[in-house]
């Protein structure tokens, strides 16, 4: 079972007071505690781009993935045969790989590493990584937080075509295997909107997320 960490000591505040915004607050810091009661809240951290400054984000139009939507496409099933998925045998390399600084867009830090492996240390946070059969290669993956029957997807990567989405199919199997109800994807992408995720409103993500939260599930995985 994942360890509570201390409770936070800040006083985080309600995601509805983005308003139109996707920004909440700034500031505080990335303790377990303060992580997960963000979590709980509705919110996810990140830093604001080009700046050194934690902002806590809740996205006005917030990206979802129904489990029971998921899209597979022909070739995207014949792709499987290339990969072993595997969950939570390289969490750090995945955090690495999604860290890349030549991907556009990166931001995941190294304050951000650290604190989402000592979320992984926890219990709290996973991984499903793609390994190339033939190399033996970690060629993609994903990480993100699992808490009651959420889960909060925070990067994806891939250096190998279908890399990433096999990852994400194997993750959705995986969820509904131990009863989770809410994936959640933060943004939806191009990327993510070919395999099902859609946008709901942040007042609709918030009664959903209570629901995940009081949802019992079994374990996510033995590291």
């Amino acid at each position: 079972m994942p360890i509570e960490p201390a409770p936070t000591e800040w006083e985080l505040p309600a995601a509805e007071a983005a308003g139109d915004d996707d920004l909440v607050a700034l500031g505080a810091d990335l303790e377990p505690g303060t992580v997960l009661a963000a979590y709980r809240a509705g919110m996810f951290p990140m830093h604001v781009s080009g700046q050194r400054m934690l902002g806590w984000w809740s996205p006005a139009q917030r990206g979802v993935l129904p489990l029971d939507a998921l899209t597979v496409s022909r070739s995207l099933r014949r792709s499987f045969s290339r990969f072993e998925l595997r969950i939570n045998t390289a969490f750090d390399d995945v955090v690495v790989a999604c860290a890349d600084p030549s991907r556009e867009g990166a931001w995941i830090n190294t304050e951000i590493r650290r604190a989402y492996n000592r979320l992984h240390d926890m219990g709290w946070a996973h991984s499903i990584e793609a390994w190339n059969r033939s190399t033996g290669r970690l060629v993609g993956g994903l990480y993100g937080v699992h808490i009651g029957g959420l889960f909060a997807g925070e990067s994806m990567f891939h250096v190998e075509t279908d890399a990433s989405k096999v990852a994400l199919v194997c993750l959705v199997d995986h969820l509904r295997a131990i009863g989770a109800v809410l994936l959640d994807v933060q943004w939806v992408t191009p990327h993510l909107a070919t395999l099902g995720a859609v946008e709901i409103s942040r007042a609709e993500y918030l009664q959903r997320l209570q629901i995940a939260l009081e949802t019992t599930t079994d374990t996510f995985a033995i590291p």
